[in-house]
């Protein structure tokens, strides 16, 4: 769930001529008035053999848009649909970015460059095509939580300043700039099938499954080509959606165009954590209806993922579809199960009965989410921990029967005080010393934290 990048060469690719002219447009970035270098994940560009660029080189390549040596001559906006809080949308694709470049990593995949803010493109609408200073801190702090709790996320892979003002309805304005790019396991997204699905082009339907099947997932395409992938995606969304609530994330717009074929989480806006286990919480102040609430998670990229179904629909008959859809909870029952014994670093049987017990006791205490985890990692709670009352008389039962993995608490993290967590409050908190004394300080030393965090979960096997 949780591995270190290694170092790697650089393998440059361009998997995605494949599909086109058919998914996408070519693009050109904007001209920006400045290029502040103020991020670079070192860690991730090592996993592709980038990590020795120098800093100019960096900021020609993910701040001016240089393409990288033997990947794509030209950045390209993708094209695609979506069901937008289940409202079916015909006209997005890549407003403010672009795919840059394609490139393996250590482990021989298939990656993307994608970037965020870099400009208009012809499915900009009204949009300007840019991406505020404080969101690319926002994804940040995003993707290095959860990839240090194990979910299958993105990363946030450059930020650079552009030195422009934009105006914002819903912040402080005008406020800074930024270009962002991540790297990602493909965009290509349930909103790509949806595209073709909805202009009845067979051909590239057959060519995404194929792609989608042979580039991303390694795999020989046999009988039933859209039935194979529609059933890798159950399962790697059904994974995806135990995560979340593991880490007590709110993702906030699980559109169908913004989950991906690989079952990756990215594209992060209005998300937050939840300090507790509250089926109702929202990270998004126009759902309103509580569509993608944190309860609802599962539901919802289940439903995303019944779209992808119904898009393959023109290629094969409906029970072999259906049969894989419905492998979902199952399969996320299972996840919930796996995902969570790794938090606390336990392993034994009945898991079910024990998890029930533990939301019953966070749901009836308000125990915070973090703080039940770093107090019961490996299955026993430090003294002068309060779980003696009878809401957790069921828990503490259920967790005797469970032994700890090897070297659970082993890390020198589990002996700190408190948590690392990740709640509004402290991002805002980051976003504030930079914007107010431009003190990057806070950010990094939160990152460091958060990956100190990832290593101690990392340790347990």
């Amino acid at each position: 769930m949780n591995q270190t990048p290694q170092a790697a060469i650089y393998r440059p690719a361009s998997e995605i001529d494949a599909l086109m002219p058919d998914i996408a447009a070519p693009v050109t970035a904007a001209d920006f008035p400045q290029t502040i270098l103020r991020y670079r994940n070192d860690r991730a560009a090592a996993s592709v053999g980038l990590d020795e660029l120098s800093d100019a080189q960096w900021i020609a390549h993910f701040g001016r848009f240089e393409p990288l040596e033997g990947s794509l001559p030209q950045p390209l906006a993708l094209r695609y649909h979506g069901h937008q809080f289940r409202h079916y949308n015909p006209d997005i694709g890549d407003g403010r970015g672009f795919l840059f470049a394609q490139l393996r990593d250590d482990a021989d995949r298939l990656l993307d460059l994608g970037t965020k803010g870099s400009g208009q493109t012809p499915y900009s609408r009204f949009g300007d095509g840019r991406l505020t200073l404080k969101g690319g801190v926002r994804e940040i702090l995003a993707t290095e939580m959860l990839e240090a709790l194990g979910v299958n996320t993105s990363k946030t892979f450059s930020i650079i300043e552009t030195g422009e003002a934009l105006e914002r309805n819903d912040e402080p304005s005008p406020t800074r700039g930024a270009a962002m790019v991540r790297l990602s396991h493909s965009h290509i997204r349930i909103g790509s099938f949806q595209r073709a699905a909805f202009h009845d082009d067979k051909a590239l339907l057959a060519k995404l499954t194929d792609y989608a099947l042979t580039r991303l997932y390694g795999e020989t395409p046999g009988d039933n080509p859209s039935a194979q992938l529609l059933g890798r995606v159950v399962e790697r969304t059904a994974d995806l959606a135990a995560s979340y609530m593991v880490a007590g994330f709110v993702h906030g717009v699980l559109n169908s165009d913004n989950i991906n074929v690989t079952g990756e989480s990215f594209d992060y806006g209005p998300w937050r954590f939840t300090p507790l286990w509250d089926a109702h919480f929202t990270a998004a102040y126009f759902d309103q209806q509580g569509l993608y609430a944190f309860g609802r998670q599962a539901e919802a990229i289940h439903w995303d993922v019944a779209q992808l179904a119904v898009s393959l629909r023109p290629l094969v008959e409906a029970p072999s579809l259906i049969e894989q859809l419905e492998r979902f909870p199952t399969l996320y029952g299972d996840a919930m199960q796996r995902r969570f014994c790794w938090r606390l670093g336990v392993e034994g049987t009945d898991p079910g009965a024990m998890i029930e017990a533990a939301v019953r006791g966070l749901v009836t205490s308000g125990t915070p989410i973090d703080r039940f985890f770093h107090d019961w990692r490996g299955g026993t709670v430090p003294s002068g921990a309060h779980y003696d009352d009878a809401g957790w008389a069921p828990f503490r039962e259920a967790i005797a029967g469970f032994t700890a993995l090897p070297n659970a608490r082993d890390h020198p993290y589990w002996s700190d005080e408190a948590p690392c967590s990740m709640h509004i409050d402290e991002v805002e908190s980051i976003w504030s010393a930079i914007d107010t004394d431009d003190d990057w300080t806070p950010l990094h030393n939160k990152v460091a934290a958060i990956r100190r965090m990832g290593d101690a979960h990392r340790i347990a096997r």
